[in-house]
């Protein structure tokens, strides 16, 4: 269950000020992967420096890191353990994501980080990671319908939960390419806040504006990277200025060109689990807006001569089908609909069911051939494969989707 609030978070951690600074970064899309070049960067820079971001790919602990490593999971256990004691023992009744968001910041004060890049959550205003206070730069980034219950029917409604990160005399780097609806918001409550200078990333002809250009080649990045690297740059640039660190442009091209943020347009194979010889494309699109840059991608890079796709997706319950699916369906393609297994501490998200997903599908586009899997993931996979043929094949839809594939490989390397 979802329970938006800052009391509980409050009591957990006490009033204590947090020992370390903070780049906070709300946003619909690209969060994960502007907190994910903007911890690269510290680490490049010789800064100590922490990461969360949500939710955990593969193990409840790979969400937290410290100086790019996962924290050990003895660590996490033990850490989390005296938590969930104060939580007991007080009866603060926290929610999993306030406990988890507490472990993380805790963790991060024991290892003497010295800045810590956090993502939000849900939203913002009421996010439990909005217990940081007196962050060194705030992150907003491409924002986009999506949680409507939590967070709005409308942009400005979902906009004004995001910019509830702002804070007094606290500069902000923010997606220019933004809705002008969303902008006026986020201007507005910077106003209403008295926040510090708002900077924009904007574009021209298509490719965004910063000085990460001047020591960085853009030719391997597609353009919403090149927004999310941009982003990251700013905000640490800015960050290191407030604390005084001096650093080399230099070290940023390194940290660019080694950022891994796994299940965001990743190729990879799954011979191991199938046979094929020939690497997918493993994608966390779940909403309209990263469904788009998906689907522009595939068409870009994999259509060659207008190729049919073989898809298995899976999605979330409560995601809008007719938002997502016709951005990346075409006349002629595969698809296998599936759904993701039960979420590690996130009982709440539950899966659409696979036949409503190859129900809606089937009124959108001719397909080739389609089905829901009725068996486990592996066996949807090597009948995938098998229908697949020498096709393109994308794995997409949802990020614990992501989790399931690349939990499956990871136990197979292990036998």
């Amino acid at each position: 269950m979802i329970e938006l609030g800052l009391a509980r978070i409050s009591r957990l951690l006490g009033e204590s000020v947090l020992p370390w600074r903070a780049i906070h970064v709300a946003g619909t899309n690209g969060k994960g992967s502007v907190c994910a070049y903007a911890s690269s960067m510290l680490h490049a820079c010789g800064v100590p420096c922490g990461r969360f971001t949500s939710p955990h790919l593969i193990d409840r602990w790979d969400c937290i890191t410290v100086n790019e490593k996962v924290v050990a999971e003895s660590l996490f256990r033990q850490t989390e353990r005296r938590v969930q004691l104060k939580n007991e023992n007080e009866g603060i009744g926290a929610s999993e994501f306030e406990l988890l968001t507490a472990t993380a910041f805790e963790i991060f004060a024991q290892e003497k980080i010295k800045i810590g890049v956090v993502e939000v959550g849900l939203g913002g205003r009421l996010d439990a990671t909005n217990i940081i206070k007196d962050p060194l730069v705030t992150v907003i980034t491409k924002i986009g319908k999506d949680h409507e219950v939590l967070l709005g029917s409308t942009l400005s409604e979902i906009a004004y939960q995001k910019a509830g990160i702002l804070k007094v005399d606290v500069p902000s780097i923010v997606d220019g390419t933004n809705h002008e609806d969303v902008l006026r918001v986020i201007a507005d409550v910077s106003m209403d806040v008295r926040s510090g200078r708002l900077k924009y990333i904007e574009e021209i002809t298509g490719q965004p504006q910063s000085e990460i250009w001047a020591v960085q080649s853009r030719a391997a990045f597609q353009q919403h990277q090149q927004m999310n690297i941009s982003l990251a740059y700013e905000a640490v640039t800015l960050a290191l200025n407030q604390i005084q660190l001096s650093f080399d442009p230099e070290h940023f091209v390194t940290a660019v060109q080694q950022t891994s943020w796994p299940g965001r347009l990743q190729m990879l194979t799954i011979r191991p689990l199938t046979g094929r010889s020939q690497p997918i494309l493993l994608d966390g699109a779940h909403n309209a807006q990263s469904a788009v840059v998906l689907g522009s991608y595939v068409d870009e890079k994999l259509r060659e001569g207008g190729k049919p796709v073989t898809w298995v997706v899976a999605i979330s319950k409560g995601k809008d089908l007719r938002e997502i699916l016709p951005t990346l369906l075409k006349k002629g393609d595969i698809l296998v609909a599936v759904e993701f297994g039960p979420v590690d501490q996130m009982p709440w998200v539950q899966p659409m069911p696979a036949n409503d997903i190859l129900d809606t599908a089937r009124t959108i586009i001719e397909l080739d051939r389609s089905w829901a899997a009725q068996g486990s993931l592996l066996d949807a996979l090597q009948s995938s494969v098998e229908s697949s043929g020498e096709r393109p094949m994308v794995i997409a839809g949802s990020l614990y989707l992501v989790s399931d594939v690349l939990r499956l490989l990871r136990n197979t390397h292990k036998l």
